[in-house]
């Protein structure tokens, strides 16, 4: 087999993982990142005083994550997971309740009693024990918890749920699909890397170094197109020639950096509806909880400005972290939403009043620092038989893949199948050589 010159764009872990399989099968590799760091959304950074970085989006994995876990098996590096087990909670009424595993969803208050808890249990087990998900996707949550659940249990626990994650524009279009694929394998116990998972991702870059992969940090992708059956992609340096290219970024940047794909494909791409992310990082000087609780579901029908809250050294030990207290304040938004460019003062301040709801006491002066990061593309959302509406890896351009968070449906975006997707691209990659 001939030594092929292959690209990949973007070193998040679904990049990096393909850049591996792809140079163990003795291909000449480069990645391109536009970023100064490794990583993409599971990137990370460090204070000086700290000894682990911390995550700017993704915080945790699930012991079920068999790609992740087994990718940091094959590379060596799986005895530097821990996993604790952190408090997760749900508000109900001015209360947060335990939240992370069936028993505690049936003792939830927010249900009731009687035939509505029986309903919640027996299809929580179904959904755990089921792998037909295709059946499921002919139908919007909504349309399937009513009909299965009820209208009491739906409206206090589903509604609540999907509406959090999608927005009420969306929420009512998402099918059942994809919260099957929430429901059905994900495990209270959540996993970390020693030094955080930009440590991880720093040490995945040195494997492949070593490897002789090369990346390019600081460095995005201009143009790619197809010239007399050759690949060139264009960057700020100029133009370079490759055998094939796997783009692993969003579909709207792919749809910019290939303007030439035929139009039925760059429809497809540009029909893909998708969520941001905001995520405001805060430094404390104490504790935010008394009750050491790590993550806190939050309907948005409470009337909080946010999301979730992650109190990270609930899951961590703040010593890690200079001694400080570190809280995430997070939403998916849609991408016109005034917090996408709202500054820092003012969401700190929006945000204000409902960490107040969290902790009354709370006040300004416990804040040493705060961070804020802000993604237009973190959560795709997956509409009624959406499986119809996923993009091919092989794009029509011969040599040209695609791998993105938008075909690892029906399961929701994440580490573990951003390296299934890239894996599985370098896979059709190698059989295409």
């Amino acid at each position: 087999m001939n030594s092929k010159r292959i690209a990949v764009v973007g070193a998040g872990l679904g990049g990096m993982a393909a850049a591996y399989d792809l140079v163990k099968a003795g291909h000449q590799v480069i990645l391109f990142e536009s970023s100064s760091s490794v990583g993409g959304l599971a990137g990370g950074f460090k204070e000086p005083n700290w000894d682990w970085s911390v995550e700017k989006y993704y915080h945790h994995w699930f012991q079920s994550d068999v790609h992740m876990l087994g990718l940091m098996d094959e590379l060596g590096l799986k005895g530097k997971v821990l996993f604790p087990r952190p408090l997760t909670v749900m508000y109900h009424n001015n209360r947060f309740y335990p939240f992370d595993s069936i028993p505690a969803m049936i003792l939830f208050p927010g249900l009731g009693w009687g035939i509505n808890k029986i309903r919640f249990g027996l299809v929580g087990l179904f959904l755990r024990l089921t792998k037909n998900w295709k059946s499921l996707e002919k139908y919007t949550v909504e349309e399937w918890m009513r009909r299965w659940t009820g209208d009491f249990v739906y409206d206090r626990m589903w509604k609540p749920m999907v509406e959090g994650k999608f927005g009420e524009n969306f929420a009512p279009k998402v099918n059942m699909a994809w919260m099957w694929a929430r429901l059905h394998s994900r495990t209270p116990r959540l996993g970390t890397y020693v030094g955080g998972f930009q440590a991880f991702c720093d040490d995945f870059a040195e494997i492949l170094k070593e490897m002789d992969v090369e990346i390019r940090l600081t460095s995005p992708i201009r143009q790619i197109s197809q010239i007399d059956g050759v690949l060139h992609i264009q960057t700020d340096h100029g133009s370079e020639r490759f055998d094939q290219c796997l783009v692993t970024t969003s579909p709207g940047l792919m749809a910019q950096m290939v303007p030439s794909l035929p139009a039925t494909y760059l429809e497809g791409l540009l029909k893909l509806k998708n969520l941001g992310a905001v995520v405001m990082l805060l430094s404390l000087k104490q504790p935010l909880s008394k009750e050491g609780y790590y993550w806190y579901n939050i309907p948005k029908a409470a009337g909080f400005p946010f999301l979730a809250i992650v109190e990270h050294t609930n899951f961590l030990p703040k010593e890690h972290f200079g001694g400080e207290h570190l809280v995430y304040i997070g939403d998916y938004l849609e991408t016109d939403h005034e917090n996408f460019v709202l500054s820092e003062d003012q969401l700190l301040a929006k945000f204000l009043p409902g960490i107040k709801r969290i902790n009354p006491d709370f006040d300004l002066s416990w804040v040493n620092k705060t961070w804020l990061n802000r993604t237009k593309y973190a959560q795709p959302v997956p509409f009624v038989n959406h499986s119809q509406n996923i993009p091919s890896i092989e794009t029509p351009i011969d040599g040209l893949f695609f791998a993105s968070m938008s075909q690892v449906y029906p399961w929701d975006r994440g580490t573990n199948f951003a390296v299934e997707i890239g894996r599985k691209a370098a896979q059709q990659m190698l059989q295409g050589i």
